[in-house]
C-alpha cells in the first residue's frame, strides 16, 4: 500500500493511502507510525485532530477523512467531479466538526436535542483500527477502519460502548459499515443516523424517489404524523422529515446534472430528508446564504424505534452511495431502473 505524507495548503498533516486490492497489517502498522509521527512534528491539538487521510481507487477518489469526528468531507467520481456538499463557511482548521461530507449521529434514544446537535460521535476523535474485524467483501476494496471508544463522560451513564466505521471505495460506490458494541454490563439505546449532505445543481430541480406513500414525521411541525401524498419529493421551501419503515434503495435525481445519487442501506429502516431553505440558512452560523441552493441531506437512520443492546451485543448497519447517469433534462425517471436495478 504507496503512502505519502505532506503539509496541504492549510497547514494541516494530509496522508494519502492507495490501496486498490486492501492492505495488509504490516501496511497499516506503518500508517499508525506516520500517526505518531505527525503528533509529534505537529504537537497542537487542533491539528492533530484534523488529520487527512485520502483513501484512493481506480474507479473513484475519496479525500480528506477527518479522524476529528471520522467525517468523510470529499468524494469524487473518476471526472474528478466532488459528489458531496461543504459549507462555503467550512474551516478545517477549526477543532470542531464541519457542515457537510458524511458523518455518523450516535446519540442515547431519547436525547432528541443531542441528535439534532448530531449526536456526540461527531464531535469526537477517532483512531485508526488497529485490528479491524473482517467484513466482506475484501476483494478489489479500498477501506479504512477507525474506532471510537466511550470517554469518561460516556462512563457516567450506562453506556460504554465501541464504534467501529469502514469506509470502502468498490467500483465507484462509496461504502460505510457502522457498528456499534455495548461494552457495559447493562442494556442500553440509541438513536444512530448517517448524515448524507450531497452535492446538486440547484435544488428546485431535484426530486426523490421512494419515499412516496410512506408515514414521516414533520420536524417543522411539532413532529406531527402525515403520509407522503406526492410522487415524488421536490423542493420549494424548507423541509425536515423523518420517512419511517423506508425501502432500503432510495433515488436522488439531479434533472439538471443528469446524474442520481443512488442510496442503499440496510438497518437504518428510517430516511430524513433535510434542507433549511434560504431564512434558516441565513441562521446558521456554519453554512452560507446560498448554501442550500446546491445542498441535499438525505440520510440513513434508525430513529423511530431504537437500536437496544444488551451486553456484549452487536449492531451493524451498511450503507452504500453511487451515481448514475441520467439521459433527460426533466420529466420523472423510471423508478423501476433506479429501485430496482440498471439492466
Amino acid at each position: 500500500m504507496p503512502l505519502n505524507i505532506f503539509q496541504d495548503k492549510d497547514g494541516l498533516p494530509r496522508i494519502i493511502l492507495t490501496e486498490p486490492k486492501g492492505s495488509s497489517a504490516e501496511d497499516f502498522e506503518k500508517v499508525f507510525h506516520i500517526l505518531d509521527f505527525i503528533n509529534n512534528l505537529w504537537p497542537s491539538e487542533a491539528v492533530s485532530a484534523n488529520i487527512l487521510l485520502d483513501l484512493l481507487s481506480t474507479e473513484s477518489m475519496l479525500r480528506q477523512v477527518l479522524l476529528y469526528g471520522g467525517q468523510i468531507i470529499s468524494w469524487k467520481n473518476h471526472r474528478k467531479e466532488e459528489l458531496l456538499f461543504m459549507s462555503s463557511k467550512a474551516n478545517k482548521k477549526q477543532h470542531k466538526a464541519i457542515r457537510g461530507g458524511i458523518s455518523a449521529c450516535l446519540a442515547r434514544f431519547g436525547d432528541l436535542s443531542s441528535l439534532e446537535q448530531h449526536g456526540f460521535a461527531r464531535n469526537r476523535m477517532w483512531s485508526l483500527d488497529r485490528d479491524p474485524s473482517p467484513l466482506p467483501p475484501l476483494d478489489n476494496q479500498s477501506s479504512v477502519d477507525l474506532i471510537l471508544k466511550s470517554t469518561e463522560v460516556d462512563l457516567k451513564t450506562p453506556c460504554s460502548f465501541e464504534f467501529r466505521l469502514r469506509i470502502s471505495l468498490n467500483a465507484g460506490k462509496l461504502i460505510l459499515i457502522p457498528r456499534v458494541r455495548n461494552t457495559a454490563n447493562k442494556a442500553f439505546s440509541f438513536s444512530f443516523t448517517l448524515c448524507n449532505c450531497l452535492s446538486v445543481s440547484d435544488i428546485s430541480e431535484v426530486r426523490i424517489e421512494g419515499l412516496e406513500t410512506l408515514d414521516y414525521f414533520d420536524n417543522l411541525l411539532n413532529r406531527s404524523r402525515f403520509t407522503e401524498q406526492a410522487d415524488a419529493l421536490t423542493f420549494d421551501g424548507e423541509m425536515d422529515r423523518v420517512y419511517l419503515h423506508s425501502p432500503t434503495k432510495i433515488a436522488i435525481i439531479d434533472h439538471e446534472k443528469k446524474r442520481t445519487f443512488v442510496l442503499q442501506k440496510k438497518g437504518m429502516p428510517d430516511a430524513v430528508v433535510w434542507n433549511p431553505w434560504g431564512k434558516k440558512a441565513k441562521a446558521i452560523p456554519d453554512l452560507g446564504d446560498d448554501d442550500y441552493k446546491i445542498m441535499m441531506c438525505v440520510n440513513s437512520a434508525a430513529i423511530d424505534t431504537p437500536i437496544l443492546l444488551k451486553p456484549s451485543e452487536e449492531w451493524m448497519g451498511y450503507q452504500e452511495l453511487s451515481t448514475v447517469s441520467s439521459s433527460y433534462c426533466s420529466g420523472q425517471l423510471d423508478p423501476r431502473k433506479v429501485l430496482y436495478g440498471f439492466h
